[in-house]
């Protein structure tokens, strides 16, 4: 029997890395990023894995789900023993006061780390509603949604959300006869370019800069591999969902 995964933010980071983890001959995997991926296909023709690659903008979430919902209701259901949307893409945006951004970005970082993952998650809700198959949903939140830091509002504000909607969506699943299970999980702090970002943000506008260049000089970030392995491992565990927001740290 397979497996199926849909990943969104594959094309890097910590969603590439999960990516790369997941290509099985019993998986079969359909990323959602902004452009294919040679080198995944690839590994994925090494391995014998299942790929499929969607050249998408999760900015413009609306269609997409549209287009996922009736790829889904094209699939045969009894194929699969569990499906698993995993919601990985986010930006961060610009660093600094919300007053000094401008309205597309933090437009876009919202849309893209909320608005996405709310639509993308109804979409295989619905069109998984009817299958036998075990369903997960697996939100990647942050510390950030926990906690605020300064110079980082419509991030914040939009993992926040992410985990509180995570949250609802759970007690609406409690009444389905099949009920999907969903966690919004924070991973870590991770190795990758956001991180860079932050570390040559301004200072002025971003209090917690010096903090962020020490974590990467103190060796304190994750690697995306260890952190995919982590956040691979909690999504297969049997108690999945029983806790509707988490962590995965090392």
């Amino acid at each position: 029997m397979t497996e199926l995964f849909i990943l969104t933010g594959a094309s890097r980071g910590l969603g590439r890395a999960m990516a790369s983890q997941l290509l099985a001959p019993d998986i079969d995997l359909l990323t959602l990023s902004r452009k294919p991926d040679a080198s995944l296909a690839k590994e994925a023709g090494a391995r014998c894995g299942h790929l499929e690659q969607w050249a998408v903008d999760v900015n413009n979430a609306s269609n997409i789900a549209a287009r996922l919902e009736a790829w889904l209701h094209g699939q045969n259901a009894a194929r699969f023993t569990r499906a698993t949307l995993i919601n990985n893409a986010g930006i961060i945006g610009s660093v600094g006061p919300v007053d000094s951004t401008d309205a597309d970005t933090l437009a876009a970082v919202l849309r893209v780390g909320l608005e996405a993952p709310l639509l993308l998650t109804a979409a295989f809700l619905r069109a998984t509603r009817g299958w036998a198959a075990q369903r997960r949903v697996l939100n990647i939140s942050s510390g950030a949604g926990r906690r605020p830091i300064a110079g980082w509002t419509a991030y914040c504000a939009a993992k926040a959300g992410l985990d509180h909607a995570t949250r609802t969506i759970v007690l609406d699943e409690a009444r389905q006869p099949n009920p999907a299970r969903l966690c919004s999980l924070a991973p870590g702090v991770i190795d990758t370019d956001m991180q860079s970002e932050l570390r040559a943000a301004a200072a002025a506008g971003f209090p917690d800069q010096q903090r962020f260049v020490e974590l990467k000089q103190t060796g304190q970030l994750a690697t995306p591999e260890a952190a995919a392995t982590r956040v691979l491992a909690y999504l297969n565990r049997d108690d999945f969902g029983a806790d509707p927001v988490a962590e995965a740290r090392g």
